[in-house]
């Protein structure tokens, strides 16, 4: 009898094993190796993520780690969603929402580069909407010192707001424009510059739609719909056929369901329908969080930037634009005014802004294991990328889980295990 359950259990165990190792067995343990990591040790990340759907926090996640430009680990596990028990696939659909952000900013630089305009210019240069705008301050609506500028806005220092603070009364405004909801691009600048400022444009950083307004003004400056730019200058000529704003019908089975966060049943659930962000029929884009996206395509995506802006023989961006925009961009006063004010202020201890980044600058100083120049962002479904000059390193997480009270805890783990697996430090292969 004992040998029995010996035998049970160590058939389970090989089950387990094998299913943990199933999604890696493709990569050869050579390359892993040479890489830089212990395959045995990367298998933290499965161990990890598999802890969270067991302790039903996630229904599954795809995760992704790349070195020197090489896959090293690849892995769907759990399921779609928590009402849908079909397996998690690797090539699986996910509203990225905010990682959205970074990609509209390499669009707006590839403008740059081309001479359409100057990072210290006035947006009402070229969104005359916005010369009328008004500071709201003491309770009343006075001119700003200076206008939003291009750059303000790629690093969220323009005075903008997203509207998420019930007690502020900007915030409130933002709420009655109902900007999520405006028809078109002209009806959301038209209903954004009506409302007032948060604080003087270039005085303190707060997270907010200014990279909505910086899509909007990729629009005007190229002629193009935000969907047609991304398509015919980025993600057609890199190879990204899995990145958009309209779900093709013929993928829609492999879009994942959104969940947030019961309190009451303490559990994740789906988003009804009727209240998820729309994902066909989209004619309104939005440069901020509108993206739908695979691991693989972003992964695409952030092997540009660590090629320094280019991929498989396209150049999309100069390596020196690549590497100004992963510079921190902001000065102390202006980076530490306001933080820890607001609890979504993006910015961790440790870390600054880019152009269309968050940037490490202190990794003793962030409370997770990181390198200095690492440079990242995350989506409001707890996905999460973050490219690491220093090791040479890409990693991506996809999930569905909004408003999870277990915050960037994943994506913690997801840091812990990965850098605990690598055997060799530095760029270098």
């Amino acid at each position: 009898m004992m040998q029995n359950r010996h035998r049970i259990f160590s058939a389970a165990m090989g089950c387990l094993l094998l299913l943990c190792a199933k999604a890696n067995a493709e990569i050869p343990t050579e390359l892993i190796e040479q890489a830089g990591f212990a395959p045995e040790r990367l298998q933290k990340i499965d161990e990890f993520v598999q802890r969270d759907i067991e302790a039903g926090r996630v229904s599954g996640a795809v995760t992704l780690v790349a070195r020197h430009g090489q896959l090293v680990h690849f892995s769907a596990q759990g399921n779609f969603g928590s009402a849908d028990p079909r397996p998690l696939q690797e090539d699986t659909l996910f509203r990225i929402y905010s990682m959205t952000k970074p990609i509209t900013t390499v669009a707006a630089m590839m403008l740059y580069e081309a001479g359409a305009f100057h990072l210290g210019d006035p947006v009402s240069r070229y969104l005359p909407e916005f010369e009328s705008v008004q500071l709201l301050r003491d309770g009343e609506l006075v001119a700003p010192s200076g206008p939003i500028t291009i750059g303000q806005l790629m690093t969220h220092t323009a005075g903008l707001s997203y509207g998420w603070h019930p007690n502020d009364p900007v915030d409130q405004a933002y709420v009655k424009a109902d900007l999520i909801n405006s028809t078109s691009s002209d009806d959301f600048i038209q209903r954004l510059a009506g409302l007032p400022l948060r604080f003087e444009p270039g005085s303190r950083y707060h997270y907010s739609v200014a990279t909505d307004v910086l899509g909007v003004l990729v629009e005007r400056l190229s002629g193009m719909s935000l969907e047609a730019f991304f398509q015919t200058r980025i993600f057609a000529p890199l190879g990204m056929t899995n990145t958009f704003f309209n779900v093709p019908v013929d993928k829609l089975d492999r879009f994942a369901p959104n969940h947030y966060w019961d309190a009451q049943l303490g559990a994740i659930a789906p988003i009804p329908e009727a209240s998820a962000q729309p994902f066909t029929g989209v004619t309104t884009f939005s440069g901020g969080g509108g993206l739908i996206s695979t691991a693989k395509d972003y992964w695409i995506f952030c092997e540009t930037l660590r090629q320094g802006g280019s991929y498989n023989g396209t150049r999309i961006l100069g390596p020196k634009t690549v590497q100004f925009m992963t510079a921190d961009h902001l000065t102390p006063a202006v980076r530490n005014r306001g933080v820890g004010e607001y609890p979504d202020s993006h910015l961790y201890p440790g870390q600054s802004a880019g152009l269309g980044f968050g940037v490490i600058t202190d990794p003793g100083q962030t409370g997770v294991i990181s390198s200095k120049g690492a440079y990242s962002w995350g989506g409001a479904a707890n996905t999460k990328f973050w490219i690491d000059p220093e090791e040479d390193l890409i990693v991506i997480l996809m999930t569905q889980v909004m408003g999870a009270p277990y915050g960037d805890a994943l994506r913690f783990d997801l840091k812990v295990a990965t850098y605990q697996a690598l055997t060799r430090l530095g760029a270098s292969p």
